[in-house]
């Protein structure tokens, strides 16, 4: 198997989903698993794309975790980066649908959000192969929050800048998995310089910058190739090779927002390796890779789970060629 040219590090979960929509987290009478955790979305579905992507995390010797790594791996996601905690459970997190299919995190079980396995990834333990022969690395922002998992993420920055990776952040902020708001800033703004494409929400783009003009972000940082600011129902707006745009959502019949966002980012990675970077320049280039990448994400909603519903490419060609935005 070649080595994979897209890693994806952080977590790989199982999001419990309410079966009944519209019920508070105590009034929900049944859930159902769904495998997640965003870096872990955002490799399933670039390898159905047709990209090969490698994930990089820590599961428990548990049989959730091992349902889990043989999930990746049935997909064809490359699992060498995964690490197995002896005694610590694979994260399990809990979510809540309004009657739109638009989720809320709403807890852990009986557990403490620090005592998942993936908070114990092991920096020591990140292979310099993988990097070696990579393209890109993909994080979030999740494994900050923890002091094992951080010192991996700050290691995986070091491998990335030492072979030459692009280096795409997702910021994927969830006040649930931290203490403090203000250290989860901090941490963040901190780090934004070693990064060459940012993808945020609206809502994080305003937390982080008090804007939500790609443009503006892209200015004020002066070191991004690109920068994706997305909203949901609502479309998205983008500053890519200096070309600025916004883009309406494609009208879907949703099921489920879950890894819409990642649909969207494996989208976007998987146009930029199909086009190249230096093409970003190009606003009609730009324009393109956006629209595919929209199209991704709003494929993900109309089934439930967020790797089950992810579509291949010849169904994203498909669809864009008899959808219009």
């Amino acid at each position: 198997m070649s080595k994979p040219s897209v890693l994806c590090l952080g977590e790989v979960l199982f999001d419990c989903l309410a079966d009944q929509l519209g019920l508070k987290l105590e009034e929900v009478k049944s859930w159902t698993p769904y495998p997640g955790g965003a870096p872990a979305n955002v490799a399933c579905a670039l390898v159905k794309l047709g990209t090969s992507a490698g994930f990089m995390g820590a599961v428990g010797e548990d049989e959730p975790g091992n349902k889990l790594v043989k999930l990746l791996q049935d997909v064809g996601v490359d699992t060498t980066g995964v690490q197995r905690h002896p005694t610590a459970p694979t994260r399990q997190v809990y979510v809540t649908r309004d009657s739109g299919g638009d989720r809320t995190f709403a807890g852990f079980g009986k557990y403490d959000t620090s005592e998942f396995a993936d908070t114990y990834l092991q920096s020591a333990k990140l292979s310099p192969a993988l990097f070696a022969e990579a393209d890109f690395l993909v994080l979030g922002t999740l494994e900050l929050a923890y002091p094992e998992s951080e010192q991996a993420v700050l290691r995986s920055l070091e491998l990335a800048e030492q072979y030459n990776l692009k280096i795409i952040l997702d910021v994927n902020w969830r006040p649930v998995f931290w203490q403090d708001e203000n250290t989860a800033k901090t941490k963040i703004l901190a780090l934004l310089k070693r990064f060459d494409f940012l993808k945020l929400t609206k809502e994080e783009a305003q937390w982080l910058f008090d804007t939500t003009d790609p443009g503006a972000i892209t200015y004020r940082l002066n070191s991004l190739e690109g920068v994706l600011v997305t909203d949901g129902e609502h479309g998205c707006a983008y500053c890519l090779g200096e070309n600025e745009g916004k883009m309406p959502a494609f009208s879907m019949s949703v099921i489920d927002t879950t890894g819409a966002g990642d649909g969207f980012l494996a989208g976007f990675i998987y146009q930029l390796q199909q086009v190249g970077i230096k093409n970003l320049k190009d606003a009609e280039t730009a324009k393109r890779i956006v629209t595919y990448a929209s199209a991704v994400g709003a494929l993900t909603t109309i089934k439930p789970g967020a790797i089950a519903s992810q579509p291949t490419a010849a169904e994203v060609d498909n669809f864009l060629a008899s959808h219009q935005l």
